[in-house]
């Protein structure tokens, strides 16, 4: 079967590289329409516009709405229209980046991500995860083409609160584990090819990086401080989680993850949070060892992310809410069937039941 390995044009990470968008930028055009929320803005509007100093670049700034639906993606393609905008930038979290590359894709126009949130894998991918107005998962959108750019400022990462950097560890922990489970069951990627060694190599560096730095990164981040632990953590959950998913595959952890927002009570988790106790499931599903399991369960209360439903503010679901998250987890176009064995909603709700036990 073939094999596609893609990734986006160019990724730059450094303390301070948000001082070089502006020159970033006119690599690709001279007109760039920049998507970020006021919050985001109100923090690196000085930095951003001084970077355009000295370059044929100008910028028109929208805020974001908030949420990557359909409506809001439809009236940010009209603003850029209106701007005769010629390069796409997002600069924020997930939401705003994949609200970016929807942007950019109905345009056939370069985007450029800049996360100021170590958050997710989001920023390197081709991909847009589109909520309903309400925040429940409505789809994922494939791009042909990623960014052209990723531009990460870990001083700007680090000074964001801790539990975002925490929410792109527990992202990127799933990683190894999904493309191992992809790689075993002859599954495919989200090129719907066979996943390539490299991707599954990548993977692999992803999920050492995390155990060998992230405690440390964690503690770094809590002062605000940029220590090497920091880079690479940062870099294992943004540029190697991103090209490690793409290229090795997607599994349960993250169909779960979807399927989890569907209840009220995880409005207000992070993606990460919830992919690591769709992560979690995963591994009971899939027969770990109970080594394997305490393992993953340890490192994951050592970074504080959760490990079970309560963690995420469920408490007692009800049979039915249960199977509706299975429900969503294994409809057809959900990766769970990238699993070696049919997985069915009632056997999603008994180990969501079995990990508040544990």
């Amino acid at each position: 079967m073939t094999r596609i390995f893609a990734g986006p044009g160019r990724y730059i990470q450094s303390a301070g590289a948000l001082a070089q968008l502006g020159e970033e930028i006119v690599q690709h055009g001279n007109s760039a329409f920049i998507i970020a929320d006021d919050t985001v803005w109100n923090l690196i509007a000085e930095t951003v516009e001084e970077s355009f100093e000295g370059t044929a670049g100008t910028l028109d700034r929208v805020e974001f709405g908030g949420e990557c639906s359909t409506n809001e993606i439809d009236r940010l393609t009209a603003a850029a229209t209106d701007f005769e905008a010629d390069t796409i930038v997002g600069i924020g979290g997930g939401k705003t980046l994949d609200a970016a590359k929807s942007v950019g894709a109905r345009q056939d126009l370069p985007v450029g991500s800049v996360p100021t949130i170590a958050s997710t894998d989001s920023p390197t991918s081709s991909i847009s995860i589109i909520y309903e107005d309400d925040g429940t998962f409505a789809n994922a959108e494939q791009h042909y083409s990623h960014p052209a750019f990723v531009l990460v400022d870990t001083a700007v990462i680090a000074a964001a609160p801790t539990r975002w950097f925490v929410s792109g560890i527990g992202d990127a922990l799933a990683t190894w584990y999904e493309a191992q489970a992809v790689w075993n069951s002859g599954g495919t990627t989200v090129f719907d090819h066979r996943p390539t060694y490299a991707g599954r190599a990548l993977a692999r560096t992803c999920h050492q990086l995390l155990r060998d730095h992230a405690e440390g990164a964690v503690q770094a981040v809590e002062s605000g401080s940029v220590t090497e632990s920091v880079e690479a953590v940062t870099e294992a959950a943004i540029l190697l989680s991103g090209l490690g998913f793409e290229n090795g595959g997607l599994a349960a952890a993250h169909a779960i993850h979807d399927g989890l927002t569907a209840l009220p009570e995880t409005k207000s988790s992070t993606h990460g949070e919830k992919v690591t106790v769709g992560l979690l499931a995963q591994l009971l599903l899939d027969g770990a060892t109970d080594e394997t399991i305490d393992d993953v369960v340890a490192f994951a209360t050592s970074v504080g992310l959760p490990t079970g439903l309560a963690d995420l503010g469920v408490n007692d679901p009800s049979d039915a809410e249960l199977r509706e998250v299975g429900r969503l987890a294994t409809a057809p176009d959900e990766p769970i069937s990238n699993m070696s064995m049919n997985i069915s909603p009632e056997q999603i709700a008994e180990v969501l039941r079995v990990l508040d036990d544990l």
